[in-house]
């Protein structure tokens, strides 16, 4: 079965999907953004998994991803995953951030979730220009190994016009 991609404009926290993906920071602590956004909206379970997985491993490392409940969300997983601060390219920015899509994606389909919803990773606070961090998400998920898995649907959750626009371009969806 051939996984479909798909682009929906809204809120990530309020997709109906297996598992919704965090632009989450290093402590696992909630901050600002969608990181926010999914911690205020799930609740405290989100907050006392990433506690326990603190105190399991000390945080998540840039370009790592780590899974947890979601807790009063309609996922049933969160997959954190931490992005890079764009630093003009030259701190290898890019690699991590195709990271990030493809340590979510083995998350995903060792957990046999069908359906994963990812958000702008690092587009935010982090800075990484947009159309450049689209062009990585959907380059890194068009080359990853999902045949044979239970993955059916990949969905790019745009908050912004312009972020929707380009995964509208990238992806060539009518």
């Amino acid at each position: 079965m051939k996984t479909r991609i798909t682009i929906h404009k809204g809120d990530i926290t309020r997709i109906q999907a297996d598992a919704i993906v965090n632009a989450a920071n290093g402590s696992l602590l909630g901050g600002g953004g969608v990181d926010g956004a999914i911690h205020r909206a799930g609740g405290s379970a989100i907050l006392e998994a990433c506690q326990a997985i603190r105190a399991r491993q000390g945080g998540c490392a840039t370009g790592e991803a780590v899974i947890t409940t979601a807790g009063k969300l309609p996922a049933k997983y969160v997959i954190h995953t931490v992005g890079p601060v764009w630093q003009g390219g030259r701190s290898h920015e890019e690699q991590l951030l195709a990271s990030c899509y493809r340590n979510s994606l083995a998350l995903a389909v060792e957990h046999a979730v069908s359906s994963i919803a990812f958000p702008g990773i690092s587009t935010g606070v982090y800075r990484f220009p947009k159309a450049k961090a689209a062009a990585i998400a959907v380059s890194t998920i068009q080359q990853y190994p999902l045949q044979n898995t239970a993955l059916n649907e990949i969905i790019f959750v745009c908050f912004d016009d312009e972020s929707y626009t380009f995964y509208h371009q990238l992806l060539n969806i009518p």
